[in-house]
């Protein structure tokens, strides 16, 4: 495997170290952890789609948790051995945890299980607050506020005045 050393990009960079901490899990996933396959598709602008094969488990037995921004998918069976007598099984029956790190403001919608595949909605969403705000350029008083403005009208009405009165008395 390679590994790659991110130590230059911090020089240059500021607030990316959740980004950097991400390469640095993704490096280290092993493969094992890659069970049960699954699809990540984006399906709009602002909406995705994980789609897990998971046959052989019921609804009962798989488990979806958000905390934050990670998505951790689960699956325990339940013990049914005792129910059937397999002469060849082929159809994986452990147990799985997988985790998505999910991007700011993206959140679950649904999920749903059919045919064996489990499909979970996913949409980002951010505030208003958050989005980008087109910012008009205004003079000098727009700048500094308009709470300065009859301050800056009184100073910028002085500073005349008080050149005049060094003038006249030299």
């Amino acid at each position: 495997m390679r590994t790659f050393d991110f130590a230059p990009l911090y020089r240059s960079t500021v607030g990316f170290d959740r980004l950097f901490a991400l390469i640095d899990q993704a490096a280290r996933v092993e493969p094992s952890t890659q069970w049960p396959p699954y699809d990540i598709e984006k399906v709009a602008e602002d909406a995705y789609r994980i789609t897990m094969a998971v046959a052989g488990f019921t609804q009962d037995e798989i488990e979806l948790t958000q905390h934050d921004t990670t998505l951790v998918v689960t699956g325990q069976r339940k013990d049914r051995d005792g129910e059937r007598q397999y002469l060849h099984r082929g159809i994986a029956a452990r147990a799985f945890r997988q985790t998505f790190n999910l991007a700011d403001h993206v959140r679950v919608t649904g999920a749903v299980l059919e045919h064996g595949l489990l499909t979970v909605e996913l949409k980002r969403e951010v505030p208003e607050a958050l989005k980008p705000r087109r910012i008009a350029i205004g003079g000098l008083q727009a700048a500094r506020g308009q709470d300065n403005a009859p301050a800056q009208n009184a100073l910028t009405q002085s500073a005349p005045a008080q050149v005049e009165n060094r003038t006249k008395a030299a």
